[in-house]
């Protein structure tokens, strides 16, 4: 079972990304452009992981004790530079708290087995990727400069800096994704919590 945590995001914020979106995806008709109802906010990537080692995971995540916090969705930016661009992403300014709770997350799951991080967390809402090559924030081998977000840009550049709103994380997820041919679905396996402040 190939699985992540995750933030999931309010209806309300899904709704102005998905209008921005549709407004600017022609911008850049080379690259995949997530559907709106798959937009979360990745806290940790697990992968493929065998199913009857899902409840340990589950319990793992169970003894997380994090407080909710309030999360903004502005800004925007290209991995793993502008001019080598292969992902387009929204920036997420929620102080230290998301930083936390993702240290936290990686923390339980390592003591599962789990692989750590070999970079840092670096919060983000990714918008659209590349056809080819890695979705992954870092620089590739086979990074090159390239023009395939450059109209895109161009309009970002003459306008003010995107905001979505903000938003208050009360609960994060583990989520299943499954490929397919109309690519990734992803589906809630189990919520957990936050506390209130």
């Amino acid at each position: 079972m190939r699985l992540f945590v995750a933030l999931d995001i309010e209806e309300t914020i899904r709704e102005r990304i998905a209008s921005f979106v549709k407004e600017v995806c022609p911008l850049a008709p080379g690259v995949r452009w997530v559907a709106s109802e798959s937009l979360h906010v990745t806290l940790k990537f697990i992968g493929e992981w065998p199913d009857p080692m899902v409840g340990n995971v589950k319990e793992a995540l169970r003894k997380i004790s994090s407080p909710a916090f309030q999360i903004s969705f502005r800004g925007s930016g290209f991995f793993p530079t502008a001019k080598s661009a292969r992902v387009f992403w929204v920036g997420i300014e929620a102080g230290s708290a998301v930083v936390q709770l993702a240290k936290q997350v990686e923390g339980e799951l390592v003591l599962c087995g789990i692989k750590s991080e070999n970079r840092p967390f670096s919060p983000h809402l990714t918008l659209a990727r590349a056809r080819s090559g890695s979705g992954a924030p870092g620089p590739q081998p086979g990074d090159k400069p390239n023009r395939r977000f450059q109209t895109l840009q161009a309009k970002l550049a003459a306008k003010p800096r995107l905001d979505f709103g903000t938003m208050n994380a009360n609960e994060f997820f583990l989520y299943r994704s499954q490929l397919s041919s109309r690519g990734a679905q992803y589906s809630k396996i189990e919520r957990f919590p936050l506390s209130e402040a």
